[in-house]
């Protein structure tokens, strides 16, 4: 877990303000890893931060974001593929890292299913690859698409790539017409040490350690590249069917390894949460000789019947886990700390660092978080690591696990020199020179500049052009810097994107006669721009950039205003803590007051308020599609649970009316369409009938639904 305030004595504006840094930080290290293949952060070290979030949302639920990390999957798509939909979402996994984590899980499932403790319950636990996700489309025994993850919605089209690839059945006997198998794409240790002699020979960089080299070698737009690559396939899990594999997954398994398929052969059948600990340690002890990379071991409820019960929350499925094995570490030496700064003026320290081998990868740089941390306290001032500080010449220890960047973790004081100094964080941002202030509960220093930082300015413009906001191909962050500091065609504010084509034309030194460019390229350019004035709501508010709104945040906004001019309004007229329109906003379901006041004051700072009208000139904004069983007698309607249900859980009620198209809302406004009261209703059933809100009961609600 990572270091903090204890849940329990923290304040709800504490708990607020820890949420916020850990969505940005995770939502950064989405990015790095899944989209650039390149992690900025240990796997360790992003699974104790989504850990830290988890347990701050459980004990402060009613102040969990719109764009938690708990609802996150996969990064947005690289450059260069073409991109597809799965038929199917892809979703993650939620993590254990303890015992006691795999018997909450077990306890939470027993819960939603209403099973006793003395329930036979089965499981199934088999070794998690560390590689690249892919599923894998088969129509009538031939494989005609394979995607990557992507985003879990959309994915990179590599079925080229994939075609080349042994372990994976260009044809399949006996299979479903319609069948959609899902794996992970890895390469093994020996093939790996033989590939990166090869590069080594060949005067190039060596890849890092397998994930990097599988993940890079499956992504190559050429696939002659790929088939060169010694790369595997197993198989796992799957998405869409045109009929059932079997009814258990473990004869799933068995299935696709009759159809042709490679599984895992560690994969075990375990009847107790004793079993699958005793799988976990089994697989651990010989991890070293598997010949691959793992880490973890993934635990599934077998029985598929009872999957389809407990189906899935926003991004992970609630019948598996993936219970992760601990970090690796090494000591090094502090050579230097170096201070970036962020979009939204966060002053992150990163600690330079004499290059150590930590698990096979040489690491020379870390995460050193913030201010306090490097003084060895946690944000709230409260001594973390004995209170000893890091200072640059310092030996630390630095820890790391999978193929990330590590963060520094302790310090040996006896070897500190006698001269080492305490680290001075710097008051004044290291790019602009403003100053550089830490507001009451934010646990960074933030550079004030604003828009006249150029490093707030281009991470913004780059936040702008990634693959979850505007996507405008040919304009990616290197290209974004360079437009950046460019005086004859400069690309400061986003505005200036859809300016660029007029401003070339009327430019005396063209776009095409400069170097890195041509007509074509040019031409190329200017058709992308053009293609995207055109932009659904809900990537256009992602773009903005606005601290605390993250895609789903973005897509909660967008849902309940439906249009642009709506939207625009409702922030337009709302003042933070008061009026209808602030009701409104905080009224949507995972909408906080934090990330609400975020908002509303994008809108009411005069600068960019202009910024944002400069924008909103230049492009048609689509109006959101209503998503959802449209047949339902619920779909669209604002649903609120209270009191105590009989007949299924909270948690299965709700998840059954979000799978029929209803929006279910923690607390009844003027918005709510109906509200289900079991016995105990309080506080909500007498607000609902003081608003002429509709009531019934659960037996109601289940015909209502069909469910009698």
């Amino acid at each position: 877990m990572a270091e903090g305030k204890p849940i329990e004595a923290m304040t709800e504006a504490e708990a607020q303000a820890e949420l916020a840094g850990l969505a940005a930080t995770i939502a950064k290290a989405n990015r790095a890893y899944h989209t650039d293949d390149n992690p900025d952060i240990t796997d360790a070290d992003y699974d104790r931060l989504k850990q830290r979030n988890a347990d701050i949302e459980a004990g402060f639920p009613a102040l969990k974001r719109p764009d938690s990390p708990t609802d996150q999957i996969g990064g947005a798509l690289a450059d260069g593929f073409a991109k597809a939909r799965h038929d199917q979402r892809m979703m993650s996994l939620e993590n254990a890292f303890a015992a006691t984590d795999v018997a909450e899980f077990d306890d939470r499932v027993r819960k939603f299913l209403g099973l006793g403790a003395d329930a036979r319950l089965a499981y199934t636990a088999e070794p998690k690859i560390d590689g690249l996700s892919l599923s894998l489309r088969y129509e009538r025994g031939r494989l005609v698409q394979a995607l990557t993850r992507g985003d879990g919605e959309t994915g990179e089209t590599v079925t080229e790539n994939a075609r080349t690839i042994a372990d994976i059945p260009q044809r399949v006997t006996g299979a479903p017409d319609l069948m959609e198998i899902r794996g992970e794409v890895y390469m093994s240790h020996d093939d790996f040490a033989a590939l990166n002699a090869r590069v080594l020979a060949a005067g190039d960089k060596p890849f890092a350690n397998p994930r990097n080299a599988a993940a890079g070698s499956l992504r190559q737009l050429d696939a002659a590249i790929t088939r060169a690559r010694p790369l595997r396939f197993f198989a796992y899990a799957w998405g869409a069917l045109s009929e059932p594999l079997a009814d258990s997954q473990q004869g799933a398994l068995h299935r696709l390894a009759q159809l042709g398929f490679s599984t895992n052969p560690r994969t075990r059948l375990c009847d107790s949460p004793a079993q699958l600990l005793e799988t976990y340690c089994a697989t651990e002890a010989e991890r070293a000789g598997l010949g691959y990379d793992i880490d973890g071991v993934v635990y599934k409820v077998n029985d598929l019947a009872l999957q389809r019960r407990l189906g899935y929350r926003s991004a992970t499925p609630r019948w598996a886990i993936a219970h992760k094995f601990p970090a690796e570490l090494a000591w090094t030496r502090l050579e230097a700390i170096d201070i970036q700064v962020g979009r939204t003026g966060a002053l992150s320290p990163v600690a330079r660092l004499a290059p150590v081998t930590v698990g096979g990868v040489v690491v020379s740089n870390a995460t050193l978080h913030n201010q306090d941390y490097i003084a060895g306290r946690d944000s709230r001032g409260e001594v973390i690591r004995g209170g000893k500080d890091f200072r640059i010449g310092d030996w630390v220890q630095v820890k790391r696990a999978g193929d990330v960047i590590p963060k520094v973790v302790d310090v040996d004081l006896t070897r500190r020199n006698n001269d080492a100094e305490p680290y001075v964080f710097p008051d004044k941002c290291p790019r602009c020179g403003s100053d550089a202030v830490r507001e009451a509960g934010d646990a960074v220093r933030r550079c004030t500049g604003g828009m006249i930082c150029p490093a707030q300015a281009v991470e913004r413009l780059k936040h702008f052009v990634s693959r979850a906001a505007f996507d405008i191909e040919g304009l990616g962050a290197r290209q974004i810097e360079a437009f950046y500091h460019d005086d004859q065609l400069p690309i400061r504010e986003p505005a200036d994107i859809f300016t660029l084509e007029a401003r070339d034309a009327a430019s005396l030194t063209k776009l095409a006669n400069r170097d890195g460019y041509g007509a074509k390229s040019t031409a190329n350019l200017f058709a992308a721009i053009a293609e995207k004035r055109a932009i659904p709501l809900n990537r256009l508010i992602f773009a903005l950039g606005i601290r605390h709104v993250g895609e789903t945040s973005a897509n909660l906004l967008a849902n309940h205003y439906g249009n642009w001019a709506a939207f625009e309004a409702a922030m337009a007229a709302a003042e933070v803590g008061t009026g209808e329109a602030w009701g409104q906003l905080v009224a949507i379901d995972g909408v906080g007051a934090v990330l609400a006041a975020s908002v509303v004051q994008a809108f009411h700072q005069s600068a960019e308020r202009a910024s944002i009208d400069r924008l909103a000139a230049h492009l048609t904004v689509g109006d959101m599609a209503r998503r959802g069983a449209v047949e339902s007698a619920v779909a669209g309607k604002v649903v609120v649970f209270t009191g105590t249900l009989e007949k299924m859980t909270r948690a299965e009620a709700k998840a059954r009316a979000e799978a029929l198209g209803a929006k279910v809302a923690g607390s009844v406004s003027a918005k709510t369409d109906l509200l289900v009261a079991g016995p105990g209703a309080g506080s909500k059933a007498k607000e609902a009938q003081k608003l002429g809100v509709t009531i019934i009961d659960e037996d109601q609600w289940l015909a209502l639904i069909g469910d009698v």
